[in-house]
């Protein structure tokens, strides 16, 4: 039997969290779904409560130590790590399981194809972008999920306490000797942020803030300029 444990951090996602709790639901042998929250303000923690899923509050806030609170939590040998503003297809059950039944598949780390719940002409541009970037830079981000092993985890050096690019951090140490593979099934991400700054200024954002990191700037100084 596949067992996986499932890793949301959240920080104000009363709204959208019920929505990807139900998506996992799916799963057919009962996974270990762990719900880290940063200090929400909003009934994210309620939600998490009602939905019966694990819930523990990280000791500081921030994406990069709230994943690593949640990670030691987990009892499974793969975990899947979504944000909580994500939905998966139907599908997706199936995908995950040909890989975590794989046993040469966890040398590697796996993501999602992304996509943007709505579509048009620059967010088509958008999703190509991202899936060369992710298959021939190999360099998916967080918002295309990582299903990763334990082993691999371990030896990667884990997630980085930082507040921000804590994905990518992971991922770099992670292709320095390891191969990242599309699970061949998209997941879908909320389109508020692309809607409230456009497609294009949000992308430029981005890019902005990772090529910041890539210059040496530290993660807590990028961190408030993103808030902002």
């Amino acid at each position: 039997m596949a067992r996986l444990s499932i890793l949301i951090p959240t920080l104000n996602e009363a709204r959208r969290l019920p929505l990807l709790l139900a998506d996992l639901a799916r799963w057919p042998h009962g996974a270990q779904v762990i719900v880290v929250d940063g200090g929400s303000r909003d009934r994210t923690t309620v939600v998490a409560n009602l939905a019966g899923v694990a819930r523990l509050s990280s000791p500081e806030r921030g994406r990069g130590q709230q994943l690593i609170h949640g990670m030691a939590a987990a009892i499974n040998d793969w975990t899947l790590v979504l944000h909580a503003d994500s939905r998966l297809p139907p599908r997706w059950c199936s995908a995950v399981q040909r890989v975590i039944e794989n046993p040469q598949a966890k040398r590697d780390a796996w993501f999602f194809d992304f996509r943007v719940e709505e579509r048009g002409p620059m967010l088509w541009l958008l999703e190509r972008s991202v899936a060369l970037r992710s298959r021939l830079a190999q360099r998916p981000y967080g918002d295309q999920g990582l299903l990763i092993h334990r082993r691999l985890y371990e030896a990667s050096g884990g997630y980085s306490p930082i507040p921000l690019m804590e994905d990518l951090d992971l991922v770099e140490r992670i292709a320095r000797h390891h191969r990242l593979r599309r699970l061949r099934c998209p997941l879908v991400t909320s389109n508020r942020r692309w809607q409230e700054q456009g497609v294009i200024s949000r992308a430029w954002g981005n890019w902005r803030l990772r090529r910041r990191w890539q210059q040496g700037i530290a993660a807590d100084q990028l961190a408030g300029d993103y808030d902002r």
